[in-house]
């Protein structure tokens, strides 16, 4: 006897996993087909369908007065809605927000929110309402016998079960809505172009989605906002029905300043501000001096961003704003709704669009069917009328003698039982006063009518034809504009940490023992600064804040790390060694910073050296990456920043004071290596250290050279430098007789300033 439940006192019992996976299915179809989900038809959910239907039976038209709200949802809650006051009201607030509905279908007085604040509406006892013009697309073919009807909540009175729409209101005004395992979210769209898509598909069934894509390219909300997204990716939300869009505040520029004229969708203009003064506070927006709200009634969007300087990339900025703040925002969209079957389904633009066709098609069939039968019915009872005018007296007679005058009437006159009714329900005084031809000019003018709804029921292509005349009166009646321009645009990139600070001039300080700090300013003098026991002054860099910095150690290897992120130079610095994953024992021996386009010459004191960029020198890896092969016993020459390559010499200076001048596009670029040999030297010697390069400097024709020995220094101009032109790789001249121990190099214009140091000790 297992399986079989058993009944106890006339009480079913179910298993509990039946129970509750019956009632989780029913409540989940309950909230997406009564709830939460849009019908193709009329594009309502059912409590907008039961606000507005209820409004129109309480004669809230457009040319009526306003009504107190909390008496109109009195009335829906009391006759159609089972739900809350404040979730009926919200409803109605929605379809009444201009911001918020493409097409408002309730007109309200009184506070009914802001673009800016869109819950800010007031209680619904202090705000009126009544429908639009626009409602009436929805409700002006209510009472004509074309919609279906079924009992309210607790089947006291019956409600129209979809409202037949003369437009496809589900695509003009959007809905939005979250199911149980599903969710909708249908943008606006501009009337005058859906209506012209629909036409298109009268007229050419079989017309592909990228013919309607012609009339209908995009969604259009009431903002003046610009959509941004590619046309391919629209195009593909459309034969979809899932994608997304993307919109972008429109901006002017007004004697510097930047002016934000309109917002995104349902964004707020104070939640802009807050997002901007968020990262202004936390200074990570220091070219952003200002910001104003200058909005009023005349400007519902008005705000203003003053700019630190006139310098200040604007572009650039609003870029950055674009895309960390919801200047720029992504919309879903699924286009997801209950369609003619009574099933939940994703469709895309020409199913939507074919769907809510076949829709009014039936609606016009039942509109005019409707019509013809109340036609029909009038010319029948006009047949009875004019029997009993061409036998008054008769008929008269029997209406007052006879005891039971219907029977007689349809037996003497074979007269049906709705005319006979028709004649009885007369007085008999109006009955006296029936007159033939108003009888028989009624009946020409109905016969007509007949005839033309007949020729209309008949005939598909005309059935058609109407349809579109009615869709183009519409749209005429209550289309407008786009409001929202379709601005093919890039995606906005947001500036990184590195772009976003000022660029203050830093100088980089490195000790012996690798110890690293920075100090604000160029200014600076490092022997000045404390450092650690037995450590001292190795070199320094001068950077700005904004840039990184290049570190080589004596393998050849290059580790790198932003300048703003250094210890201050008030202490002692940190060690690089805590920063990078160096060679254990390996000492760091040069440093550079510029900006990552920079030609640099790459060079160590065995004579070989090549052209790179910084940004070969760049690694994001804490062990660095090989920028130079460094010969055994070589050590790494400070790169040098590169002017410009044509018309610049290279200066290259051995300890034995030997010379070679050659042109510096006679090395070539690489991004990691030895190099080519710059001015020759025995490996072997480089190895023991008996010989080496000293120094290397880039001269130009306008330039002279300065050659450091001891205390005194030799000048020598573009012309005195000839002696010393050769050959790459060459061994050079000998310098005059004392100042073969050269020290340092360095290279002043001719106008006698200092362009730059470019060179080594001796002992390094």
């Amino acid at each position: 006897m297992s399986g079989v439940i058993p009944i106890d006192e006339g009480v079913e019992r179910l298993p509990l996993k039946e129970y509750t996976e019956k009632a989780y299915l029913d409540y989940s179809m309950y909230v997406i087909l009564d709830r939460a989900l849009p019908h193709i038809g009329d594009g309502l959910k059912p409590v907008q369908r039961r606000i507005i239907y209820a409004m129109s039976e309480l004669g809230l038209k457009t040319s009526s007065k306003y009504k107190k709200s909390a008496r109109t949802i009195g009335d829906v809650l009391g006759k159609f809605h089972p739900h809350g006051d404040s979730a009926c009201y919200e409803a109605m607030v929605h379809m009444a927000q201009t911001f918020s509905y493409r097409y408002t279908l309730v007109d309200g007085q009184g506070n009914w929110g802001s673009a800016d604040d869109p819950k800010s509406f007031a209680a619904m006892r202090y705000t009126e309402a009544k429908l639009t013009g626009y409602a009436d697309v929805l409700l002006g073919e209510l009472g004509q016998g074309t919609v279906d009807w079924g009992n309210n909540f607790d089947g006291t009175l019956q409600e129209p079960l979809v409202l037949p729409a003369r437009v496809p209101n589900v695509l003009l005004n959007g809905a939005t809505g979250i199911a149980v395992g599903m969710a909708t979210d249908i943008p606006p769209h501009n009337l005058r172009e859906v209506v012209s898509a629909c036409v298109h598909l009268l007229e050419n069934p079989a017309a592909s989605i990228e013919e309607l894509f012609e009339f209908v390219q995009g969604p259009d909300m009431p903002t003046t906002a610009e959509i941004i997204s590619p046309r391919s990716d629209l195009l593909e939300m459309y034969k979809t029905g899932r994608g997304s869009i993307r919109m972008r505040a429109v901006v002017d520029h007004e004697d510097g300043d930047i002016v934000i004229t309109a917002l995104p969708y349902q964004v707020s203009g104070a939640r802009i501000l807050e997002q901007i003064a968020a990262q202004m506070q936390a200074k990570k927006l220091p070219m952003v001096a200002d910001l104003r709200d200058e909005s009023d009634h005349e400007k519902p969007t008005r705000l203003v961003i003053v700019p630190r300087s006139n310098r200040v990339d604007t572009q650039q900025l609003l870029n950055h704003l674009f895309a960390t703040t919801d200047l720029e925002r992504s919309y879903r969209v699924n286009l997801n709704l209950i369609g003619v079957d009574g099933k939940p389904q994703v469709k895309g633009l020409s199913t939507i669009l074919k769907e809510w066709l076949s829709f009014r098609m039936e609606t016009v069939t039942r509109r005019l069917q409707h019509r013809l039968d109340k036609v029909l019915e009038r010319l029948h009872l006009l047949e009875g009328l004019l029997v009993a005018y061409l036998n008054i007296d008769e008929i008269i007679a029997i209406i007052r003698e006879e005891e039971k005058p219907k029977s007689i009437l349809m037996q003497r006159f074979t007269l049906s039982d709705r005319q006979a009714d028709a004649i009885l329900d007369l007085k008999l005084r109006h009955l006296a006063k029936l007159e033939q031809h108003r009888i028989q000019a009624e009946q020409e003018e109905l016969t007509a009518e007949r005839e033309k709804l007949e020729l209309l029921l008949g005939s598909k292509a005309r059935l058609k034809t109407l349809i579109k005349r009615e869709l183009i009166a519409d749209a005429e009646a209550f289309g407008d504009d786009r409001r929202s321009p379709i601005v093919v645009r890039q995606e906005a990139k947001a500036l990184s940490e590195r772009d976003l600070l000022t660029t203050e001039p830093v100088t980089v300080v490195l000790s012996k023992q690798g110890w690293v700090r920075g100090a604000k300013g160029h200014d600076i003098d490092p022997s000045n600064m404390s450092y650690k026991s037995g450590d001292d002054f190795l070199l320094m860099v001068q950077a700005r804040s904004n840039q990184s910095v290049a570190f080589l150690d004596e393998g050849g290897r290059s580790y790198s790390l932003e300048a703003h992120t250094l210890p201050s130079a008030r202490g002692q610095g940190e060690p690089l060694s805590g920063r990078f994953n160096a060679p254990s024992g390996v000492q760091f021996s040069a440093a550079v910073s510029a900006k990552v386009n920079q030609l640099l010459l790459m060079s160590t004191d065995a004579g070989y050296g090549f052209v790179s960029t910084f940004e070969d020198l760049l690694s994001k890896n804490k062990a660095g990456k090989t920028a130079m092969s460094v010969p055994k016993g070589a050590k790494i020459i400070v790169p040098q920043h590169i002017t410009r390559i044509d018309e610049t010499w290279l200066v290259a200076v051995s300890n034995e004071g030997r010379m070679l001048v050659f042109p510096l596009q006679d090395l070539p670029q690489l991004a990691r290596g030895k190099g080519n040999k710059i001015i020759s030297i025995s490996p072997s010697r480089v190895a023991t250290r008996e010989e080496f390069m000293v120094a290397c400097a880039l001269v130009t024709e306008d330039c002279e050279l300065l050659v450091h020995s001891g205390k005194r220094y030799l000048r020598l101009k573009a012309s005195d430098l000839v002696h010393y032109r050769g050959e790459r790789g060459r061994r050079g001249n000998k310098l005059p007789r004392g100042f073969q121990k050269v020290d340092s190099l360095a290279v002043e214009s001719q106008a006698g300033s200092d362009i730059g140091a470019e060179s080594i000790d001796a002992d390094t």
